[in-house]
């Protein structure tokens, strides 16, 4: 018996060193940590449990059969992160570049196919060269094979990727379906084809970084949710952001102890500028509603004219989406819209009640816009909130025009409560151009177009820019003071709390994509 514990002593031994002493002071001198100590400092200390330590690839091609290394290139197992239950994958790198082969995607796999039954998150450490060239089509199975586990875990579970190396060809696809993807600065990148391709193609020069950097995703691409400077700051996001998920989309998520005091913010009463095309951050209206720093971005710096994350109200978990006035005039465009509507679609998955804040003067206009598809990509926003059946409340802080109006989950398309500040401006357009278009002909008969145009604009004004005719319709419920609106809006999330709805039968619906 002593000697089989000796023998699995040096297996596990074997198995924990992967590529070798050489390679992991290679991966240490590129500013990266080893598989392992990823996942040692992304679990709560004593926590996880690896299975599949000592599996091996079952290549005999091309020499392979003299490359044996346990554990073949990825670390799977489960622990817990803050107490809670989590699996986790984390390829290394230093074994045969973490290339996919067929036993390791079957590692990978065997840990979705545990979360999904046990109804906890999955997070995946990449860091691959790609799919193991010496097993030709059995590696590209793998990837499938994780593919189709990616989408029946869709909605039921969380799925989180940090992009922590190399990330290329048919390996993106599995971090483009799981709910959140984290890439760190300098050494990861993502891309389909890389730069030697897209230079003999199409005869670009460009480097990895900026075809498919942590900066190029985060700012073009949308690709990325959250980019962190280095590999520890990345597992803290990580983190950070499974706090406000539940473990699946049958729970809810925990709550933090809030003793409820004087919730009035006399802040949020001077916000507004008095000139109603000066801009604001609705950053601060956030701060202003929220609980102190619970405030967590996401898609930060794309399509920055409008704004999503997460952040807790009277210590319930809840999903923020506000335009963004200091960008843009928070319009909404082609991004913004695709933002939107993934954020809503991932927090009606996971029971995280909404929170819209509303200063939204229309539609972007131009030929760009048209051509790259505002029409439909508007409309996945429209379905996005028209589909949620979580709590949503709306609070219209300034303009809500047109379509917009619409579109921003108001009470025609299925809003629960809907506030309004005193200084909303709910209408079909700006006074301006209505005044051009309903009195024309007034206009250009007068001696002094341009007072009369003004007189107008005055008179439109007082008649439709403000909330009180869509109170008297009760499409705003109550037209509330700034400082009462964090008061308001934790009495009405707490009313909304058992909120059920029923839906039609059907096998799902069809969101314009």
């Amino acid at each position: 018996m002593n000697k089989k514990l000796e023998l699995l002593d040096q297996k596990i031994a074997k198995a924990k060193l992967g590529g070798g002493k050489k390679r992991i002071a290679a991966q240490h001198h590129k500013g990266k940590l080893t598989a392992r100590e990823r996942v040692h400092f992304l679990l709560d200390e004593g926590s996880f449990e690896e299975i599949g330590m000592l599996v091996t690839h079952r290549c005999d091609d091309f020499g392979m059969q003299e490359q044996i290394v346990l554990g073949d290139g990825v670390v799977t197992g489960y622990g817990t992160i803050h107490g809670r239950l989590v699996y986790v994958f984390a390829q290394d790198f230093t074994v045969f570049g973490g290339s996919l082969s067929e036993t390791h995607a079957e590692k990978i796999c065997k840990i979705m196919d545990l979360a999904m039954k046990n109804g906890a998150p999955v997070i995946g450490l990449n860091d691959s060269g790609g799919a193991r060239i010496q097993e030709g089509v059995n590696s590209l199975g793998g990837y499938a094979d994780i593919f189709y586990r990616n989408v029946r875990s869709s909605g039921v579970i969380p799925q989180i990727s940090a992009i922590m190396g190399p990330c290329a060809g048919g390996a993106v696809y599995s971090p483009a379906m799981t709910d959140f993807t984290v890439m760190v600065e300098n050494t990861s990148y993502m891309f389909v084809t890389g730069p030697n391709v897209v230079k003999t193609v199409t005869n670009e020069e460009v480097t990895a970084e900026e075809l498919g950097g942590a900066h190029t995703h985060a700012t073009k691409s949308g690709v990325t949710h959250l980019t962190a400077v280095n590999e520890l700051d990345c597992i803290e996001k990580i983190k950070r952001l499974l706090s406000y998920i539940p473990q699946n989309c049958e729970e809810k998520t925990p709550r933090l102890p809030y003793p409820l005091g004087e919730e009035l913010r006399p802040q949020l009463t001077d916000i507004i500028p008095e000139n109603a095309h000066q801009p604001y951050d609705m950053r601060e209206v956030i701060t202003g509603i929220a609980d102190e720093d619970s405030f967590f971005e996401i898609h930060e710096e794309w399509a920055e004219n409008i704004v999503v994350g997460f952040a807790r109200l009277a210590g319930r978990s809840i999903g923020i989406v506000g335009n963004q006035p200091i960008s843009l005039a928070g319009v909404l465009d082609v991004n913004s819209s695709r933002k939107g509507a993934r954020f809503v679609r991932f927090c009606d998955c996971f029971n995280i009640p909404l929170l819209v804040l509303e200063d939204v003067p229309g539609f972007l206009p131009g030929t760009d816009q048209e051509w790259n598809g505002i029409i439909t990509n508007g409309a996945k926003l429209l379905y996005a909130f028209s589909e949620a059946t979580v709590p949503r409340v709306t609070v219209i802080t300034r303009k809500a025009y047109g379509g917009a109006y619409d579109v921003m989950n108001s009470k025609h398309i299925g809003a629960d409560m809907n506030f309004a500040w005193p200084t909303a401006e709910i209408a079909v357009m700006g006074a301006k151009g209505a005044s051009e278009i309903i009195f024309k002909k007034e206009i250009e008969s007068a001696t002094d177009p341009a007072a009369m145009l003004a007189e107008k604009e005055r008179e439109y004004q007082e008649t439709f820019a403000n909330p009180y005719r869509a109170a008297q319709r009760g499409f705003i419920d109550e037209v509330i003071d700034p400082k009462d609106t964090r008061r308001k809006l934790i009495k009405a999330f707490a009313m909304l709390e058992n909120k059920v709805v029923d839906r039609p039968r059907r096998k799902h619906g069809n969101i314009p994509l």
